[in-house]
């Protein structure tokens, strides 16, 4: 028998994060694989892979790639996101930049996997009743994928696509 508090419990439906914004039903975003929305002012990228939901700023920290076109590989145990425009390397869970390295003392040189720190802001992610939601990174700290959330990128971006003809 339950108490009257384990009911309570037990058919209380989750909430999310009062700070978090609704993207997708999570059906959706694994048929579809990833969705871009503007979540709290901010270009975002949410995809699922292998099952796993993750959240990063849309364009890459190195000069604005878009992300969402990017591969999603593996690289010594880590899940990056690969930018289509010039392959910087990102780790999904922490927004790392990855690089090889090559100690050239080594016999024979043998490349390895290198962080260059936190470049890309990563965002939190719950699923609540089959819904997905994304909690902003507001860490005052600047990450170098900041740049690319200003309205002056956004402008310049704006006046650089080409015109419609009509």
């Amino acid at each position: 028998m339950m108490s009257s508090e384990e009911e309570l419990t037990s058919f209380t439906p989750s909430l999310p994060p009062p700070s978090a914004h609704f993207v997708s039903r999570k059906e959706n975003l694994v048929l579809a694989k990833h969705v871009t929305r503007l979540v709290g002012g901010r270009d975002v990228l949410v995809l699922c892979h292998k099952g796993q939901l993750h959240a990063t700023d849309m364009r890459c920290c190195h000069s604005g790639g878009p992300l969402q076109e990017g591969d999603i590989e593996e690289f010594d145990g880590r899940i990056c996101i690969v930018c289509p425009w010039h392959k910087y390397k990102i780790t999904l869970a922490e927004g790392e930049g990855l690089y090889q390295a090559v100690n050239p003392s080594a016999t024979p040189p043998k490349p390895t996997w290198q962080s260059k720190g936190v470049k890309q802001r990563v965002h939190k992610v719950t699923e609540v009743n089959k819904n997905v939601y994304v909690t902003i990174n507001d860490s005052p700290d600047p990450i170098d994928s900041d740049f690319y959330q200003t309205e002056r990128y956004r402008t310049t971006m704006n006046k650089a696509q080409p015109k419609n003809k009509k």
